[in-house]
């Protein structure tokens, strides 16, 4: 059971899906929200299975208070499947930041390709059950496209991407009719995943352009650059594919043409902003105002949030020029700390 709901004004374009789904011989009430053809956030309402009538209750109960508030079922719009958030013992592979791209670009051993700026999901098949898992290993939702997209492509399959509103960015595959990928050296599940990609219609699903060779590297790097686009990402092309963050060093590296900052929510001020602070030496220090846009959602206190800036001011700790971009449900707390900030005038080894 589900139902997707609607909100339009001058100011706002948002969608809320709230479903009933069976889960461990009971039910949950899940959910997902924000800016209609988004990306969607998304939660439960029930931090353990009910029975089907209590899963009922609360069900209703959200879908009237929604439509007292002015949503309507009347709209079409992308549908959105939503996740339990339980772990699922799958974890992507995380990048380190570096500073300084030209090695990289010369460096023969190492592909380029383009940073979209969404979300991380890794999508299941198995059979007829198709599983989202972000960033943090849980399970999570992902737009109805996905679904209609993976039905396509005729193999069980763990991909690896970035989803940007309806369409998941792939540039990695897992695992393939139960095999695991991940020992492989990076060009041959390359070769796989394009040969999987080619094996259905469908345009959900998109391969992320890779490039090789020091010139059509730089090329493709000037030309992001040119374009304001978020970054480009190395991968060592002979390199298996391996769970975690290093701790230092390692063989995918991201490189951002601007700066962005996961934060936390402090206060929700008057005017459509926020404050918000980043952890030190554990504590909250604040970290500036920033607007929400008109087509956002005002995130309540508490909520992480990636924001766009110049820098970070030395004095205050305060974000200079900060552009709101959407919250995060794959983001924890401790994870939105001071060490990720660039500061004006600072050195790059300090602020990596």
């Amino acid at each position: 059971m589900q139902t997707t709901l609607h909100y339009q004004d001058q100011r706002s374009n948002k969608v809320y899906q709230i479903g009933i789904e069976s889960q461990n011989g009971g039910y949950v009430v899940n959910f997902a929200y924000g800016r209609e053809g988004s990306t969607l956030n998304t939660g439960t309402k029930t931090t353990t299975p009910q029975s089907f009538d209590t899963a009922q209750k609360i069900y209703d109960r959200v879908v009237k208070e929604k439509l007292a508030k002015g949503y309507t079922q009347t709209a079409g719009g992308t549908g959105y499947v939503t996740g339990t958030q339980k772990q699922t013992g799958t974890r992507p592979q995380l990048l380190n930041p570096i500073d300084d791209a030209e090695t990289l670009l010369t460096d023969e051993a190492f592909c380029l390709q383009p940073k979209h700026d969404g979300k991380r999901l890794l999508l299941h098949k198995q059979g007829q059950t198709l599983t989202g898992i972000n960033r943090r290993g849980l399970e999570c939702g992902f737009p109805e496209s996905l679904r209609v997209a993976a039905k396509e492509l005729p193999a069980d399959f763990l991909l690896d991407g970035e989803v940007v509103g309806d369409i998941l960015h792939v540039f990695d595959l897992l695992e393939l009719n139960s095999a695991d990928l991940r020992p492989l050296p990076y060009k041959s599940r390359l070769v796989e995943l394009l040969r999987l990609l080619a094996s259905g219609q469908q345009s959900a699903i998109q391969w992320v352009a890779t490039i090789n060779g020091t010139n059509p590297k730089r090329c493709v790097f000037e030309q992001l650059k040119h374009d304001n686009a978020e970054g480009v990402v190395f991968k060592r092309i002979l390199a298996p594919y391996a769970e975690g963050r290093p701790n230092s060093g390692g063989d995918q590296f991201k490189f951002k043409f601007v700066e962005t900052a996961s934060v936390i929510v402090q206060a929700v001020n008057a005017k459509r902003s926020v404050g918000i602070a980043v952890r030190h030496n554990g504590r909250l220090v604040p970290a500036g105002n920033v607007t929400i846009p008109a087509n956002h959602v005002v995130p309540p206190d508490g909520s992480i949030a990636d924001v766009r800036y110049l820098y970070a001011m030395p004095e205050s700790g305060a974000l200079f020029q900060p552009v709101y971009l959407g919250t995060r449900d794959d983001i924890t707390a401790e994870e939105c700390t001071r060490d990720q900030l660039k500061f004006r005038n600072e050195p790059a080894e300090v602020a990596a």
